[in-house]
């Protein structure tokens, strides 16, 4: 039987395959932004032919498809959701507007106020009014209500949220306006704030609601007809969506919760540098993955990753639990311009999918990385994709050169200008994940990743006095392998808020226990196996603003000291992240939250024995820029053998990726077959 992992990214689609034995098989296509369900189905198509199977075949063999997508995060970029209506309590219906009071650029006096997704006419107050501990003040107004939802008809609605006061204590309100609602509009799409995200804090829950309403339609209609491609085809096994906070969820429940999808396709990405971490035995990595149209950054430390509820994406605040990625608009598609006033910019636009890159003959234009590494030699033309899709280097250097006549520098210069550019700013982006968090990058190890990784991280090793880097052998699908070791999960949060008193231990073992029954008995229904459940607490300093994620791992609940263990690791958590801790100060206990965890067996690639035999014998040679114009040794990575050791510079060509090595580098196969490099202090171009 076979579980097959899809990333949809930017610019190629990428499959893995994993057998029952531990062999796994990996193929991609070209997306397709105006209906990601085709590539699919065309990588789908590709997977099967590298297994000698038809399609048909294959997927009747498969018991589980795992699946990140990026229709949330598109729909969201391009502003192309539905149109929302928000219902709120009258007197609040600003409140997008307001946000937190807070400007992305403080001191810009002219910054112009954010566009919200609802517009102000389609923002409609409804009387009603919970006090804050839930209890009802003024009961939910029948006309208001009916007014609101007249208003809602007439104006071609598609998509509602409902986020009334203190919702988040007693979902009475919203429960009943969402009833008549649905009873008047059956085909308007609804999200509650008390079904979306049950905590404190009005503008985080109106945000996160008004989101998944604007996206919520686009994301069912696209895993619809997903899954009806599927089951033409043959498919009858399960389909699991990844989340944004790592795990995996049934079709249904990413249909439900949508605004957890934006993040879907780099968080399958993070999974699987865990799984890497694991089995390297490496417990500080930095993730590093290069795609088409963007770099994702994230952080592995000791083993772990980080959640954060402070995400968010084009503006728009998402928050619901995520992994801790920073995401660059820096990739193989990334554009090199002059703006009117002479600065030379890679990024942040795209050439995307379509047209691509120069390089791809689809009729792009513009300057690419893509173009750049074509030119300064990186790139095998003939090779690329396996041949399947040979490069134009005429029309690379074409778009080079208008880029060089801007510049007014040669052609050589300007793309090695591109390569050197967009490395740096690759390189603040690892800076601000780690020097920015008081984190020293040079302890930990570059697991790089992504198609376009490889030739860029070597040189983002030398900027940062990183001396190690491992390039697994699933680099440029790695997302795909990695939604293959993802678990289901379950998330539940509450929040326990009293002003002016502290939480008993009591409180707080009830509210864990509540929660750990309904996720539990959620996951229950998606999965017979056994279950874990992990418990954290977000907590601040009596005078701070914001929370901070405690994880409770291995904290005893039946302890008479629970409050004070809590409170300690309150404390460590603090200093850890900021440097300091107040262990005389008031501690409050904000919210409680449980994830439940299914988890999902699949069998690793087994290792290889060590070879004997050291070095092996390049296929070709070839002439790269390297400061100046350099014959140097081309490896096959299907070639290399565990044991096998090469050295800088060279190039190591795989079908669908290709690792730059330097002068000084050297090269280990580890016992995975992958590549270990020890990264030489001397600076690349």
């Amino acid at each position: 039987m076979l579980a097959i992992g899809i990333d949809v990214g930017g610019t190629f689609t990428d499959l893995v395959a994993i057998d029952a034995a531990g062999r796994t098989v990996f193929a991609k296509s070209p997306s397709t932004p105006s209906d990601q369900s085709v590539g699919v189905m065309a990588g789908l198509d590709e997977l099967a032919r590298r297994l000698g199977l038809s399609t048909a075949e294959m997927l009747a063999r498969t018991e589980r498809l795992v699946h990140g997508t990026t229709v949330a995060t598109n729909a969201l970029l391009e502003r192309k959701g539905a149109r929302v209506a928000l219902l709120t309590t009258a007197g609040h219906r600003d409140i997008l507007e307001m946000r937190e009071g807070l400007k992305p650029d403080r001191y810009n006096l002219r910054t112009p106020p954010p566009a919200p997704l609802v517009p102000r006419e389609l923002r409609l107050g409804v009387r009603e009014r919970l006090r804050p501990n839930g209890d009802v003040l003024i009961p939910l107004d029948a006309d208001s209500l009916r007014a609101a939802i007249a208003a809602i008809k007439a104006q071609d609605v598609t998509s509602a949220a409902i986020a009334f006061l203190h919702a988040y204590r007693n979902p009475a309100h919203e429960r009943a306006a969402a009833a008549h609602l649905a009873r008047e509009l059956p085909d308007v799409s609804i999200s509650l704030s008390s079904d979306v995200l049950p905590q404190i804090k009005e503008y985080e829950r109106v945000s996160t609601t008004v989101v998944n309403a604007y996206v919520g339609p686009v994301v069912q209609r696209y895993l619809a007809q997903l899954e009806r491609r599927l089951r033409e085809a043959g498919f009858e096994g399960s389909l699991s969506i990844i989340l944004s906070h790592g795990g995996m969820a049934p079709v249904e429940e990413a249909a439900r919760l949508a605004a957890a999808t934006v993040l879907s396709g780099p968080a399958g990405g993070i999974s699987g540098c865990r799984r890497c971490a694991a089995m390297l035995g490496i417990g500080d990595l930095v993730a590093f993955d290069m795609g088409g149209t963007s770099t994702d950054i994230s952080l592995i430390s000791e083993g772990r990753v980080s959640l954060s509820a402070d995400g968010g994406i084009d503006g728009e605040r998402i928050a619901l639990r995520s992994l801790d990625i920073a995401s660059l608009a820096a990739g193989g598609g990334s554009i090199a311009s002059v703006d009117r006033g002479g600065v030379f910019r890679v990024g942040p636009q795209s050439a995307g999918a379509v047209p691509g890159p120069a390089a791809y003959g689809n009729g792009g234009a513009a300057a690419t990385v893509t173009d750049a590494n074509v030119v300064l030699g990186y790139l095998d033309a003939k090779a690329f994709m396996g041949g399947r899709r040979p490069l134009d280097v005429a029309a690379a250097e074409v778009a080079i050169d208008r880029l060089a006549d801007a510049l007014k520098i040669g052609r050589i210069e300007a793309a090695a200008g591109v390569f050197r550019l967009v490395n740096l700013k690759m390189a603040d982006g690892i800076r601000l994940m780690t020097v920015r968090r008081g984190v020293d990058p040079r302890r930990y190890a570059l697991l790089s990743f992504g198609g376009a990784a490889g030739l860029h991280a070597l040189a983002l090793a030398r900027e940062l006095d990183i001396a190690r880097i491992i390039v697994p052998t699933t680099a440029s699908v790695l997302s795909a392998w990695g939604m293959l070791t993802s678990d289901l999960r379950y998330e539940l949060s509450r929040t326990h808020f009293e002003t002016g008193s502290r939480s008993t231990a009591d409180e707080v073992r009830k509210i864990f226990a509540e929660l750990e029954t309904r996720a539990s008995e959620r996951l229950r229904g998606w999965f017979d196996g056994p279950i874990t459940i992990e418990r954290s607490a977000e907590m601040r300093y009596g005078e701070q603003i914001f929370e901070i994620d405690v994880p409770l791992d291995g904290i005893d609940l039946g302890r008479p000291s629970l409050i004070e263990d809590i409170e300690a690791r309150f404390h460590a958590r603090h200093e850890e992240l900021y440097t300091y801790a107040s262990p005389d100060q008031e501690v409050v206990f904000v919210n409680a939250r449980v994830a439940a965890i299914g988890q999902v067996e699949v069998p690793d690639a087994a290792a290889s024995a060590v070879a004997a035999a050291p070095g092996a014998a390049p296929r070709a040679r070839r002439k790269i820029f390297l400061g100046a114009w350099r014959e140097v040794d081309v490896y096959a990575l299907d070639d290399l053998r565990p044991g096998d050791q090469l050295s800088g510079p060279a190039i190591i060509e795989a079908e669908t990726t290709t690792v730059l090595i330097n002068e000084g580098d050297e090269v280990v196969v580890n016992a995975l077959g992958w590549l270990d490099i020890r990264v030489a202090k001397a600076r690349s171009i």
